[in-house]
């Protein structure tokens, strides 16, 4: 028997996949497809304290190996979210992730403050949003602010608290060390990486902001190499994420050091890609005769 259970700050989840922030919604539309109830858990759209409408003009490009957006942080706020969107996923039998952006401190501390007295299983604080004009990335380049955000929330916040980490950030190594000794609980790497596409023909940028987030397989290797090093640097639970595409991904993450991993580009490509490579790390394990991911997990 395998047992693909996932302890991380006392939150069970079933399995280690869980469905990445910003490219699964709430859980609607995939539920068309494959019972949510398969996932390990699913990070919500990026929350702000009030309603976004989201960036203008383009706001997806597809690039080799690999898609950039530029969204904005498009949400219903936090308390739409509450009212609308969490009724829905509490029925789904899956852990709930709301992650959370903001453009000051006091949008974060708000929203958290919000999230504290509902039944969502965990925070993921997001200070590594590269396509919103303040806030966001701002929060996650330098290692002092970040431990300002993170000691500020981590003092009213109820729920475990997960940061959300930029590949663009200054210094990661010391990133993680701040984020954790600020109280946070655990970490999610990477987000996506701030990146720059030109329009020949008008001799513009694609996007409005000029820059926006690459996701998608080409940035996998350097994910991967991130959540290595992170988890030799800190000793609170990795969650990974950056380009998975398939199980051998996966678990290629889990190798490196991540207790979970989070599917977000594939979502657009094959909507039950996340139940694939639920299935598929399961034969791994059974083929391997591995009973537990702890067995493998940071074994390099």
């Amino acid at each position: 028997m395998i047992d693909m259970r996932i302890q991380i700050c006392g939150v069970e989840f079933k399995n280690p996949v869980i469905a990445a922030s910003g490219t699964f919604g709430f859980g609607r539309e995939n539920a068309e497809y494959f019972p949510l109830s398969k996932l390990g858990g699913i990070s919500s759209k990026g929350l702000t304290l009030n309603k976004k409408d989201g960036n203008r003009g383009t706001r997806i490009y597809e690039t080799a190996s690999g898609i950039m957006n530029s969204i904005g942080l498009q949400n219903p706020g936090i308390d739409g979210f509450i009212k609308d969107e969490l009724p829905f996923m509490e029925k789904q039998d899956t852990i709930i992730l709301a992650n959370v952006g903001g453009s000051t401190l006091d949008e974060y501390i708000v929203s958290v403050d919000k999230l504290n007295d509902t039944n969502i299983d965990m925070i993921e604080l997001n200070i590594s949003c590269p396509n919103v004009k303040e806030g966001g990335m701002a929060f996650g380049i330098k290692a002092k602010t970040a431990y300002e955000v993170v000691a500020a929330v981590r003092e009213i916040c109820r729920k475990p608290l997960i940061v959300k980490l930029s590949p663009n950030a200054e210094n990661m190594m010391e990133m993680a060390e701040s984020c954790a000794k600020a109280g946070a609980d655990g970490l999610s790497l990477v987000n996506t990486f701030n990146a720059l596409a030109i329009d020949i023909y008008s001799r513009k940028p694609v996007f409005n902001n000029i820059t926006a987030g690459l996701s998608g397989p080409c940035i996998k290797p350097i994910a991967l190499r991130m959540v290595y090093e992170v988890s030799k640097a800190v000793d609170i639970p990795i969650i990974g994420l950056g380009g998975i595409m398939d199980h051998e991904d996966a678990i290629e993450f889990i190798m490196a050091g991540a207790h979970c991993i989070q599917v977000g580009t594939a979502n657009f490509i094959e909507p039950t890609i996340s139940m694939d490579i639920v299935d598929g790390i399961a034969k791994f394990m059974k083929d391997e005769g591995i009973k537990s991911l702890d067995e493998i997990r940071g074994v390099i």
